[in-house]
C-alpha cells in the first residue's frame, strides 16, 4: 500500500491523536475504535489487517500498553514512503497521544490529591468506571469484528464470552486464557 501524504495530512494525524488523547480515560487502547475509523475507514492510510496486526503485535510485546499507537503511526509512515516517514508517523502519533493526557493527568492528580475529601471528587472517580468499561468493550468488539465480521463464527464468539466471564468471575490469570485461546486456534477449533 502506497499513500501520498501532504504536510496537512501529517498535521491532521497529529491533531487527531491530540484529541484522542483527551478521550483515552482507560488508556490509549480505549480509543482504538476511533483510531480504526479514522486511519482505516476515513483516511485509508492503513488496511484492516494492518490495523489489527499492529494492535496485536504491540499488545503481545512487553512494555507499555500504548505501544500500539507507535506501531500504527509507524505503519502509516511506512505506507507513505519508507523509513524517514515511518519515524515521523511514529513520533507524531506518540506525541499526539501522550502530550495532552499526560499534562492533564498530572494537573488533575495534583488537584484531586489536594481535594480528595470533596464529595464531587469522590463521585467523579466512581462515575468514570462504567465509561472506561464501555470503551474497553467497544475496543474488543472492533478488534474481534474486524478479523471475523461473520456472525457464523459462533465458536469465536463463544470463546470470547467464556473468557470474559472467567476473567470477571475468577482469579485465573489472563495469560492462561490467552494460552488456551492460542491452543484452540492452533488446533483449528476457533
Amino acid at each position: 500500500m502506497n499513500t501520498v501524504m501532504t504536510s496537512a495530512d501529517w498535521l491532521s494525524l497529529l491533531v487527531h491523536y491530540l484529541l484522542l488523547s483527551l478521550l483515552s480515560v482507560g488508556g490509549a487502547i480505549t480509543t482504538a475504535p476511533d483510531m480504526h475509523r479514522y486511519l482505516v475507514e476515513e483516511k485509508l492510510w492503513l488496511t484492516d489487517p494492518q490495523f489489527s496486526a499492529s494492535v496485536a503485535i504491540a499488545q503481545a510485546a512487553p512494555g507499555p500498553n500504548v505501544l500500539f499507537v507507535a506501531l500504527l503511526g509507524w505503519n502509516v509512515g511506512l505506507n507513505a514512503g519508507g523509513l524517514p516517514t515511518a519515524v515521523l508517523g511514529l513520533l507524531l502519533a506518540m506525541l499526539g497521544i501522550l502530550l495532552p493526557s499526560t499534562t492533564l493527568t498530572y494537573l488533575a492528580a495534583q488537584w484531586g490529591h489536594r481535594n480528595r475529601d470533596l464529595r464531587g471528587v469522590r463521585a467523579f472517580k466512581q462515575g468514570m468506571a462504567p465509561i472506561v468499561i464501555a470503551l474497553l468493550v467497544a475496543t474488543g468488539w472492533v478488534l474481534a469484528a474486524g478479523t471475523h465480521p461473520d456472525a457464523s463464527q459462533w465458536r469465536l464468539w463463544l470463546v470470547t464470552a467464556v473468557t470474559a466471564l472467567v476473567v470477571w468471575r475468577t482469579r485465573i490469570h489472563l495469560l492462561w486464557l490467552l494460552g488456551a485461546g492460542a491452543l484452540l486456534g492452533w488446533f483449528g477449533l476457533v
